[in-house]
């Protein structure tokens, strides 16, 4: 089996891989379905009241995901996602059933948008240290790298999908099929081998006091990890409002409807699934100057998307936008994980998509009122200003307080030298130094 797909060489990550391709299609189509029944149907146009929808849905992780992280840490993952998937299942039938009846409303769609943001918020600390159990250590990457895989051939298919039934026969049965998508994920967790898991070697210990407390002392003792959590809040705040923008984008801007819509996130998703492939093929731990330079990339490609004139430019510009926010994510993922301790893993991670999904709230509201009182298009246009801004910001704070070179070769094979701890202690290494202080835990990502 190639490099590019080698994790799935393993029964339990192979179900796994394939299970979550389904669910997460359904998860993309209803995705487009509530934001054009909100946007389309139920208000006129209101971008402000997809706002309000997406931050209803993502509130929750910012208050609940770092308690969620503990228990991730210390119950059974698996069990918890069954639980997890068992009740969005319930979700997507039961606002499926109300919008075919014609009784949905906004605020009815506004309630379900929290609830399943409360079992998210769950379900994602358990989901992520998930797969790090599902195969050996050394292929974790390749494992990280393909979960981006599937998440994103499920964004190609699912918005397209989504866009053709709800012109064919409405966002309900679009509910409805995502229901029953779940069934997928809750079937590849009760046939997977647990004499396969890779679970970790040390003794678990005693459940105690102040786990939440000891995951944040953590954090703050990182360095590396504060910059990670930094640069991708503020993308995640201002430039991941994907689905309020091309929505906004597709029927304020260029008049267009649910189809064109659907269209939109499956070409993100070109992009998208091309840095994730990337990502599988990597085989070294990405390092923080890798997420800082996806920071000043977004904001070139998301600069550009956000002047695009046609809506057929507009559509080619999100290539280069999917790639760019996928290869950032991907590679503080990666780097977040391999970089933790494993008893802390779950606090940490849930910490991690505490800051980048608990800031859409306040993201969407943003971006949201944008759109509706100035334009769509500087709605798109503060994601790029705040990811140069955070990058630029990240870069001066490297090169003061963790002595970070950079040198540039013009002549013979031009290229960029970046210098850092890592790079340092290499040096000394190599020079039979054996003296001078090591790099704190997580230098080596730098």
């Amino acid at each position: 089996m190639g490099r590019t797909f080698s994790s799935l060489r393993y029964f339990n990550y192979r179900i796994w891989f394939f299970s979550a391709l389904v669910a997460n299609t359904g998860t993309w189509m209803q995705r487009v379905a509530q934001d054009w029944l909100v946007l389309a149907i139920l208000t006129d146009d209101n971008s402000f009241a997809i706002g309000v929808v997406t931050a209803l849905q993502f509130a929750p992780i910012l208050f609940i995901m770092p308690f969620a992280g503990s228990l991730a840490d210390h119950f059974d993952k698996r069990k918890i996602i069954l639980l997890t998937q068992t009740f969005q299942a319930l979700l997507a039938f039961a606002l499926g059933g109300l919008v075919l009846a014609g009784i949905a409303t906004t605020a009815i769609v506004c309630g379900f948008a929290l609830l399943l943001g409360v079992a998210n918020a769950f379900d994602n600390p358990a989901r992520l240290v998930f797969v790090s159990e599902l195969v050996a250590p050394r292929d974790l990457p390749n494992a990280i790298g393909l979960n981006s895989t599937s998440f994103n051939v499920a964004r190609l298919i699912g918005p397209a999908l989504a866009g053709v039934l709800v012109a064919v026969v409405g966002p309900g049965w679009v509910f409805l099929i995502n229901g029953f998508s779940f069934i997928a994920t809750i079937a590849a967790l009760l046939v997977m081998r647990p004499a396969e898991f890779f679970t970790a070697t040390s003794p678990r210990k005693p459940r105690e006091k102040g786990r939440v407390r000891a995951g944040l002392r953590y954090v703050r003792s990182r360095s590396d990890l504060k910059v990670i959590f930094v640069v991708t809040g503020v993308i995640a705040c201002l430039g991941m409002n994907f689905q309020l923008t091309t929505a906004s984008m597709a029927r304020v801007v260029f008049d267009k409807q649910a189809g064109e819509y659907g269209l939109l996130g499956s070409v993100l998703a070109i992009g998208s699934l091309t840095g994730a492939l990337l990502a599988a093929r990597r085989r070294s731990q990405p390092r923080v100057r890798l997420v800082v330079a996806m920071a000043f990339a977004f904001a070139l490609a998301a600069g550009v998307n956000a002047v695009m004139p046609t809506y057929p430019t507009y559509a080619i510009s999100l290539i280069p936008v999917g790639l760019v926010i996928l290869t950032l994510l991907t590679s503080a993922n990666t780097s977040v994980q391999m970089s933790t301790e494993p008893e802390m893993r779950g606090r940490v991670m849930s910490l991690y998509q505490a800051v980048m999904q608990g800031s859409a709230p306040v993201g969407a509201l943003i971006v949201g009122w944008i759109c509706e009182v100035i334009s769509p298009r500087w709605g798109v246009g503060i994601g790029a200003i705040g990811a140069l801004i955070v990058g630029i910001a990240a870069y001066v704070w490297g090169r003061r307080n963790w002595d970070v070179a950079v040198h540039y070769h013009w002549h013979s094979h031009p290229h960029v030298e970046i210098i850092g701890p890592l790079e340092r202690q290499q040096q000394e290494h190599s020079e039979g130094d054996g003296l001078g202080a090591g790099p704190t835990p997580g230098d080596d990502a730098k």
